[in-house]
């Protein structure tokens, strides 16, 4: 009797020692797995982290307006969008500016021609265009424009690997309504006709090519009652306005670097 009992309290041992076994397993693989989704997400999140931190080159091409002509070069527009965008939490650098005052669109190319291999190689993240104004100036016909602007967006995008999201154009802003205009005895009406014109081109130009393009026209317009929108020089914005351009725009241009 005492014998058959030890055999049902062993065989009841057993039974319970493998069912706790079994329990211990069960958890132990369930150990295993988080530790190694842990790991996983870790690594994923470090190497996201990683991205975000990464520098933006920014290759600014254009004309006065790019370089912030009569501006400190901090105060040009390219270089408040990239500090306003580093503020936003991912870093960009200006890494080259291709702009000289008084330049059309056919000095520009022929400058980015000069240096068209250095530039391809040095692989920027983020390309804008602003180009124009002196064409108008000038009285250029308006069919060199349609040309060259088009010249100048492929070789934009040929920096940035032929992508339209990392590519933007801005619109000219309408110096009709500066002080330099009235100076001078210009036309202020037909500034203003031709300008229109010359921005529709760019933005036709933009939409086929899936380009984003910020039109910020009609902030320069407010040179004509805001004070301290105009430079020193009567003709070029003044640091204020470009801050406002940028405000306009850097947000659009946060997720053309993130997405």
């Amino acid at each position: 009797m005492i014998i058959y009992l030890l055999s049902l309290w062993s065989g009841k041992y057993e039974y319970f020692q493998t069912k706790i076994e079994l329990k211990e397993v069960f958890i132990m693989k369930r150990l295993v797995v988080l530790v190694v989704l842990t790991a996983c997400l870790s690594c994923t999140s470090h190497k996201a982290m990683s991205q975000d931190n990464s520098t933006v080159a920014f290759l600014a091409l254009g004309d006065s307006y790019t370089i912030g002509e009569a501006v400190l070069e901090s105060e040009s527009w390219p270089h408040q969008l990239a500090k306003n965008l580093t503020k936003k939490g991912r870093s960009v650098q200006v890494k080259k500016v291709i702009a000289t005052t008084g330049w059309t669109t056919d000095e520009l190319l022929k400058a980015i021609e000069a240096q068209e291999e250095e530039l391809l190689a040095a692989k920027f993240d983020l390309v804008s265009l602003l180009i124009g104004v002196n064409n108008q100036y000038r009285g250029y016909d308006i069919k060199q424009y349609k040309k060259e602007f088009k010249a100048l967006l492929k070789k934009a995008l040929s920096f940035v690997d032929m992508d339209p999201s990392k590519v933007f154009i801005v619109s000219i802003p309408d110096y009709s309504v500066t002080p330099f205009v009235a100076d001078n005895n210009k036309d202020k009406e037909k500034i203003a006709a031709d300008l229109i014109i010359y921005n529709q081109i760019a933005q036709e130009y933009a939409k086929k090519n899936g380009i984003p393009f910020y039109d910020i026209t009609p902030i320069s317009l407010k040179a004509m009652y805001e004070k301290g929108y105009v430079a020193a020089d009567g003709l070029h914005p003044a640091a204020k306005m470009y801050q406002e351009w940028v405000d306009y725009f850097s947000s659009s241009v946060s997720r053309q670097i993130t997405e």
